[in-house]
């Protein structure tokens, strides 16, 4: 399978959007909503699965595609920015909060690359976004069902997005890392990975770093961010008022006093 020959650009430093161009003929895909700005005679198709050939073809290869994405949390649909003029054209897209882009090319990384379910942000087409099943999990994690991750196969570019800093991490053979299940971002296919309970029941309530932990182990390549969404988004959420028209204050004594005093609590 031969993906698109893309090539592209990334602009900004904390809240990036990647510029690709397109040849005449050429195609890239990518997430529903991830679009930013396109130039004149690109134009856009909205697809079941990623569009690849590796699902089979008719219908029903196309619902398979379409089903892994329903899988990983992801929409049934993905989008075709095709350039169906004579000359070069430029489409953009944009990461949905702040963070980085990660440009990966695959034919580097041995064809295959494993992220978290929404990191994938877009990528040339002919690149195959799949589902990848991890059941070396402690007893009753996830109901027993694995740990659900995107797999992307291909020979082409691909672009991750990820929050805050992103730290790229090559292990040697044997080396091991614990990373918290949030920051992992993606790896490639030789790392061995699994899930592992903090341990200690104390830590695990008290100390606010989660119940488990990813551990990989080389040799391979990790990349791991400094701020998932779902922290950033928990830390919104505890900081937002909870009584509309009302605010709360810096510090949380205070805040919690005023509140006290106010008949809130």
């Amino acid at each position: 399978m031969n993906a698109h020959e893309i090539e592209y650009k990334l602009y900004g430093d904390d809240m990036q959007f990647v510029e690709i161009e397109l040849d005449p003929g050429e195609s890239t895909i990518a997430e529903a909503g991830a679009m930013m700005m396109m130039e004149d005679r690109i134009e856009m198709e909205t697809i079941f699965g990623d569009g690849s050939k590796r699902g089979g073809s008719g219908l029903f290869g196309k619902l398979m595609g379409a089903g892994k994405r329903v899988i990983t949390g992801e929409s049934l649909f993905m989008t075709v920015f095709t350039n169906e003029g004579n000359e070069k054209k430029h489409v953009s897209f944009a990461a949905p909060y702040p963070g980085k882009i990660i440009p990966i090319d695959l034919s580097d990384l041995d064809g295959k690359v494993i992220c978290q379910k929404d990191a994938f942000l877009c990528a040339a087409k002919g690149v195959s976004i799949g589902v990848e099943f991890q059941r070396k999990l402690g007893a009753g994690f996830f109901g027993g069902e694995g740990f659900i991750m995107q797999k992307l196969e291909g020979d082409g570019m691909a672009f991750l997005h990820a929050g805050g800093t992103i730290h790229r991490r090559e292990l040697q053979p044997g080396e091991m890392l614990r990373i918290d299940t949030g920051c992992l971002v993606a790896m490639t296919k030789e790392v061995d990975y699994d899930i592992e309970f903090v341990g200690k029941v104390k830590t695990a309530f008290f100390g606010g770093e989660g119940l488990f932990f990813a551990t990989v182990r080389g040799p391979g390549t990790v990349w791991v961010q400094s701020l998932p969404f779902s922290r950033l988004a928990d830390r919104i959420f505890a900081s937002a008022p909870q009584t509309p028209g009302k605010t709360t204050g810096e510090g949380s004594i205070l805040g919690g006093l005023g509140n006290f005093l106010d008949g809130d609590n």
